[in-house]
């Protein structure tokens, strides 16, 4: 779910990379796809992660046989019947496009599909005049799931993952508006924004009965999608947000940052990670795979698996772990199944999202969009890893405090409160080292002072009280702890440091 009008994925001469990927492999991208990647990397489009291209020179989905004219389209009888006795009969006047956008709309629902989708004239129109004018919005990849909106994952650094929006949260309504439903694409209009601009989102998080609301200050989101830093005993820990168009060139100045600071071994991490452009995918799994050895496969309707093998260029050859989770889609699961199935690199954290279609867009003559899903994918091995995802060597969950709900800065909870948001701050307290008494969602005597002794460490007014600044405080320290005590890049450095004594 991705794109931009510019050139996709080919370069000039002048932009060449340090480190040129294979070309031979590279899928083309018409305009609109490319626009469609930079939607997707900016706050979400119609379900995770769309690779959003066609094949060969140019190769696009047709919407009908160019060999029949309409009137020849035996099958579109009981439609054009319909719609003259709507015309005819009905007793009022109808507005023509919107009954045809319906049309075209119930087809695409029939598909039962969260990843196809139809854009009218005007929702096209406004896409592309708010993805073209800034790189703006709440930071979040979401698709459309059994009616209702749901986080597939924040990008990071983006507003989203600061107010804690977390994978697999369902979007109830926005600014009060219920989007049940709507298609993703529909929701995006009315989630994205201006910098500075605020939307709420009323949230459903797990079992959890109650909805809570989250409010978020849009922003510019953040374009980097590589992030490095040296952990201890010489593992380096490189994290992929998402798969750009740049995404290899950041990797290659990590990698070598990373080299001159004596690496011995590499964490690769794609956690939260719905996606991208799958020749960046490709190319990036190329550095890992042994020249010659399958690193996907792509299958058409009616056509036979065209497999994609690694070439003979550039190659990392130190020890590598994968760190995946619930969050890592598309992109994320076609480089972890190559590293996985091709190159024995082994796979830590829990089970990715599954998502093994290709979608192809389609502009429309009257500037309408039809986005369809065209393709599958496989893993280097054979296997279609939709909606199954692909399970980790090590399992290892995140530890429980990792999934409590947001808390809403603007509510205060106090002395003698008794609900379940409460008990959420009981325990957010007790996981940051506050004890609070028995957390059974009383505000009691017990919970004011583990907040008054929070708010002293946070040099806060010590009322008491749960709000305000104390609410971000107490959000920002449990945020702290779960990247400092990271259960999952713990366990990917005890792999490497076993495989590099070997």
């Amino acid at each position: 779910m991705e794109e931009k009008e510019t050139t996709g994925v080919e370069q000039t001469p002048e932009q060449e990379p340090k480190h040129q990927p294979p070309a031979k492999r590279y899928i083309r991208l018409k305009p609109f796809s490319f626009v469609m990647l930079i939607f997707g990397l900016v706050l979400a489009t119609a379900g995770i992660t769309f690779f959003a291209l066609t094949t060969g020179e140019g190769k696009v989905v047709e919407v009908v046989n160019p060999q029949k004219s309409v009137a020849d389209r035996e099958e579109f009888q009981k439609l054009y019947d319909a719609y003259d006795e709507m015309l005819a009969n009905y007793f009022e006047d109808i507005d023509e496009s919107a009954v045809i956008d319906g049309a075209i709309n119930g087809m695409i629902d029939a598909l039962g599909d969260p990843y196809s989708d139809y854009l009218n004239e005007q929702e096209a129109k406004r896409l592309n005049e708010s993805i073209s004018s800034s790189f703006e919005g709440i930071g979040a990849e979401i698709q459309e799931q059994n009616g209702y909106i749901s986080v597939v994952s924040p990008i990071k650094n983006s507003p989203a993952e600061r107010a804690g929006l977390l994978p697999n949260d369902l979007i109830l309504a926005v600014d009060g508006e219920s989007i049940q439903g709507m298609s993703s694409s529909e929701a995006v209009l009315l989630i994205r924004g201006e910098k500075g601009t605020t939307v709420t989102l009323s949230i459903r998080r797990g079992d959890a009965a109650e909805p809570f609301d989250m409010k978020i200050t849009r922003d510019v989101i953040p374009i980097e999608t590589v992030y490095a830093e040296m952990l201890e005993d010489g593992i380096a820990h490189i994290h992929i947000t998402s798969f750009s168009e740049h995404t290899y060139d950041e990797l290659m100045v990590a990698y070598e940052e990373m080299e001159q600071q004596g690496m011995k071994g590499l964490i690769i991490d794609v956690r939260q990670n719905p996606g991208g452009m799958l020749n960046t995918a490709i190319d990036i799994s190329d550095l890992f795979v042994e020249s010659g050895k399958n690193l996907m496969q792509y299958e058409e309707k009616g056509m036979k698996p065209e497999v994609f093998p690694s070439s003979d260029g550039k190659k990392i050859d130190i020890p590598v772990a994968v760190v995946i989770d619930d969050g890592s889609a598309s992109a994320s699961e076609i480089l972890a199944a190559a590293l996985k199935e091709s190159a024995d690199i082994p796979l830590i954290g829990i089970k990715t999202f599954g998502k093994g279609t290709v979608q192809s867009p389609k502009d429309l003559s009257d500037g309408s969009n039809l986005k369809l899903t065209t393709a599958k994918w496989l893993t280097p091995d054979g296997n279609w890893i939709h909606k199954k995802g692909i399970e980790p060597d090590y399992e290892v969950p995140y530890p429980p405090y990792a999934s409590l709900p947001y808390l809403d800065p603007s509510t205060e909870m106090k002395e003698g409160m008794l609900t379940p948001t409460v008990k959420a701050a009981e325990e957010m307290l007790e996981a940051v080292g506050y004890n609070p008494g028995e957390v059974d969602g009383l505000f009691d005597e017990q919970t004011e002072q583990a907040v008054k002794q929070l708010q002293q460490d946070l040099t806060l007014e010590a009322n008491g009280i749960l709000s305000g600044d104390t609410t971000f405080g107490l959000m920002n320290k449990l945020r702290e702890k779960i990247q400092k005590e990271d259960p999952q890049l713990v366990k990917a450095q005890e792999v490497l440091k076993e495989d590099i004594a070997k």
